[in-house]
Order: C-alpha cells, then structure tokens, then sequence
C-alpha cells in the first residue's frame, strides 16, 4: 500500500465553470405559498445560489482544508482520501471519524481541533464520495467499506483505536467495531441503523417495557410512518437508479445544491441554522469531483446486498439527539449492541457534530476516556 500526500488545488477553469452555470440558471414554476412541502422553495433556493455566486469564497475555504495534512491510497481498488490529524498529547487515542450522505469530511472541521486534545484523528472521505469518488467497481457497501477502514488503520500503524460515525458513518462505524472487537476499543455513534420502530408496535412487544419506553416506542414509530410518507423519496431512488439521478446532478450546480441543502434543513433541529459557508463547501466537494452518482451508489449497494444477524460486542456509546430522523429504542438495541453509555440531549438532529458542537465533542471525549 502506497500513501501519497494529497493538497486541494481545485483549477481556475473549474471555478469559471461553475459561475457560468450559476449565471445561466434556469428556475422552474412553483405553487404559490407552498412553502417546503413540495420541496425546496424557490425564493429559498435563489438567495443561496446568489450567496454562491457572489459571496462564497472556495479558495478561502480550499486554505482551510489543507491545514489538515492529507493522503490518498489505494485500499481493495479504490481511492481511498483521508485527513491524518496527530494529537500533541502522549496519551493520544487513534480515532476515525466518517461523515455520511449527504455530507463530507466538512461536517468534522469545527470539531476537529478541540478533539485532537485527547485523539489522533483520521477523517477519510467514503469510497465513493468527493476526494475519494469516484468508485470503479460494484459493491461498494458499508461492510466493504468497514474492512477498507481496517485496511486503513493497520498501514497507519494503530492496533488499536476508536471509531465514530453518524449516518452512513454510523454504519461502517459499527460494523468495523463488530467484526474487530480486538482491535476497536469503542464505538461512538449518533445514530444505530434499525434501532427505531419500523412496524406498529405490538402488545407483545410492548408488555415487558415500562411507560417510558413504551411512550417511546408509540413516538418512534409514529416518526418513521412519517418519514416513510414524506422523506423516503431521495433514498428509493438511489437505491435503484442512482445513474439516471447522476446525471441531473452532476450537469447542475443549482440541482446538486438543492437536492443536499433540502436535506441539512429537514434533517436539522429546527432551532439550528447550518452555516451557508459550510454547507457550500460541502456541496463544492460533491460538484468539483463529480461523484452525486458514485456517492448515491451505496444505497444502491446496500438495498441489493445480503448481510445475516449483525451482533456487536464492542462497547458502544449512542448520542440520542432530539431531533434526529429515527428515535432509538433501548429494548431494541439492547438485542444487538453493547450499549455501556447512552446520552440523550433535547437539541440537535441528524448532523451531530455541526449542530451540537460542543456536546458532540464532550460525549466523545468522555465516553473514550473512560473506556481507557
């Protein structure tokens, strides 16, 4: 495995493009007063292509990138980007942290410095996504992607070390620390895949759990009903015609934008608003390296793979933000993970680490200290 030193130098050409596309824009009819439910408003829309257009600074937010030193390699035929941040503390833990659709290692740049007090960092970007995109072969799913991050962190040198991840992160997170217990001393996510309630729940299920849990239950379930009627969309149709998806998005600025803004307001507690510069740097990185396909392929993989009962040992910690998608229940994950630490907070949502900044990187610190 060769790894090679890696800096952001996106072209002027590139840059002339994209303004180009953004001038030429064409803005579809909407219902007047329709606000959100249809989608993203136009008015909406328009005021962030203009800060786009004439604000946002790429090269300033190109600068800031690269004060993170960063690598590529190769890891099972494909390209693999990630950041190696070294701790100055001797006592340092090794942790790998993964971003999730529709996001990108942007989604770490605030946190990063404040967790690298106690924690070597390594942030790669997902086969597949931005500066790891495009993918070359099929099969590019979570538990492939699981053993590339083993790959990873054996050529880094660190038998042992901690994993944290939310969305897609989340996955490969916890499957990494379900096949290499041996290795991963724990695991931290802000969300466990499957461990809301996907059917109404029954009176058998319901029986052994106290009111709590059971007002939980009834809660998410009615929050995944509604999620499966109004949300549910975007993933069908990457978990079948990614390719046909691909090319409106890779063709259009203002569509690639569109289709990743809706998801950081719909996914985010309401009371939170995501920084515009952060959310274009993140979009910047799906557009510039062409990859809306490649990265909507993992639904595709993951709906057309076989995976059996999935059990973890390692000790795992949830942060249980209020307004994320699913609503975790105890009972649930206590059938298939070794929860040693389960923090619930009343703010925050799908995008832990942009949202709750300061509670993202405490329960991190807190939960690895104590497993050391």
């Amino acid at each position: 495995m060769t790894i090679e030193p890696f800096r952001l130098a996106v072209p002027d050409s590139e840059l002339a493009d994209l303004r180009t596309r953004l001038d030429l824009v064409r803005w579809p009819d909407e219902i007047p007063d329709a606000g959100w439910e249809y989608g993203v408003p136009v008015a909406y829309l328009q005021d962030l292509v203009a800060y786009w257009r004439d604000t946002y600074d790429w090269r300033a937010a190109e600068a800031r990138l690269n004060e993170w030193p960063q690598f590529t390699t190769t890891i099972d035929g494909a390209q693999v980007h990630f950041a190696h941040l070294r701790s100055s503390a001797p006592d340092a833990i090794p942790l790998i942290l993964t971003h999730g659709w529709p996001g990108s290692i942007v989604e770490f740049t605030e946190v990063a410095g404040p967790l690298l007090e106690s924690f070597h960092l390594i942030i790669p970007s997902i086969p597949g996504f931005g500066l790891s995109g495009p993918t070359r072969d099929r099969g590019w799913e979570y538990q492939r992607i699981a053993r590339a991050w083993a790959v990873l962190m054996n050529e880094l040198g660190y038998d042992r070390y901690g994993v944290q991840g939310g969305d897609w992160g989340a996955a490969i997170s916890r499957e990494l620390g379900r096949i290499h217990p041996e290795r991963v001393i724990g695991v931290h996510l802000n969300l466990i895949p499957g461990a809301g309630a996907t059917s109404e729940p029954t009176a058998a299920e319901l029986e052994p759990l106290d009111q709590a849990e059971r007002d939980r239950t009834w809660a998410s379930w009615r929050r995944f009903q509604a999620w499966s009627k109004e949300e549910q969309g975007y993933a069908d149709l990457q978990s079948t015609r990614p390719q046909t998806l691909a090319y409106a998005l890779t063709d259009s600025p203002v569509g690639q934008l569109a289709w990743i803004a809706e998801k950081f307001v719909a996914w985010s507690d309401p009371a939170t608003e995501i920084d515009r510069d952060h959310l274009l740097t993140n979009v910047m990185l799906y557009w510039l390296t062409r990859t809306a396909g490649s990265a909507g392929r993992i639904y595709y993989e993951r709906a057309h793979a076989s995976y059996g009962d999935l059990i973890s040992t390692t000790p795992t910690a949830l942060l249980d933000l209020a307004h994320e998608n699913f609503i975790p229940l105890r009972h649930k994950v206590a059938q298939t993970d070794n929860i040693v630490r389960w923090t619930s907070h009343p703010h925050g949502g799908h995008f832990a680490a942009m949202e709750q900044m300061a509670v993202f990187v405490g329960d991190v610190r807190a939960f690895f200290l104590s497993l050391t």
